[in-house]
């Protein structure tokens, strides 16, 4: 399996704090049956910042570890964005850092609780610049939870998703459960990531998530959401069904 969101890497954000807690991650991982994981620290974020450079030194450096520690598993650069308006400069000077450096995929997040104003013109920007915008977590996000539609409005004009696997298992909270549930029928997500952090608060859960979605939606989409983290790495053309408004019947309002 692939993971393409999650925090492993040593001190840099809210993740592992030394290089020994990250190895205790990437041997969950490897039981899990990861082989990848693109480290996804955060960028631009209230508390921490972590410039491009400095994520490619400390993703050396991991690999170098997990490989004297002979643990499976490949680690791969790149960042989770928080959205701000000088995101396109930043990724011309490499302080903002693809999913994979071949890649025009970027990973971004929203505050949780907001949608900053300037969002549906930076993602027509982004995207005549090249690049595609793949939103983390929209699930979590109240605004979206309770107007659903501008999800809708950004994945019908091309932009990506991604729910992370604690919302699919129900660790999140059973709310935050049935509305990635009503994303993932209404095809408005394209990946799930574990955006794990720790062993225990904030582990993996992907492969329980998988068996989630095969239980509710069908082993068909499994494959299709698995397939896609493969076509991310290999920088192809993502699979993407035709979006569908969230049922207006299963609203939710409240989430938080």
């Amino acid at each position: 399996m692939i993971d393409i969101h999650c925090h492993i890497l040593p001190g840099v954000d809210d993740g592992p704090k030394t290089l020994a807690e990250s190895l205790e991650i990437a041997r969950l991982a490897e039981a899990e049956g990861i082989t990848r994981i693109i480290a996804t620290p955060h960028h631009q974020h209230p508390m921490f910042e972590n410039s491009g450079p400095s994520i490619l030194r400390k993703v050396e450096e991991l690999n170098k570890a997990l490989q004297e520690s002979n643990i499976q598993i490949k680690v791969s650069p790149s960042q989770e964005v928080r959205l701000h308006g000088e995101i396109i400069q930043h990724l011309e000077i490499g302080d903002v850092l693809k999913v994979t450096p071949e890649s025009s995929y970027v990973l971004v997040e929203f505050p949780s609780s907001s949608i900053p104003h300037y969002t549906t013109r930076l993602f027509y920007d982004l995207q005549m610049k090249g690049y595609t915008p793949i939103i983390a977590h929209p699930e979590r996000n109240k605004v979206l939870a309770e107007k659903p539609d501008i999800l809708f409005d950004f994945v019908k004009n091309g932009v990506l998703t991604q729910v992370t696997a604690a919302s699919v298992t129900g660790h999140l909270g059973k709310k935050v459960k049935r509305f990635t549930e009503q994303l993932i029928e209404a095809n408005l997500t394209h990946f799930v990531a574990s955006d794990a952090h720790n062993q225990k608060e904030r582990p993996f859960r992907l492969r329980e998530a998988y068996s989630v979605i095969e239980d509710v939606f069908g082993i068909e989409l499994v494959y299709q959401f698995r397939e896609n983290a493969e076509i991310l790495i290999d920088n192809q053309h993502i699979q993407v069904m035709q979006p569908e408004p969230v049922k207006k019947r299963n609203r939710l309002f409240n989430l938080f």
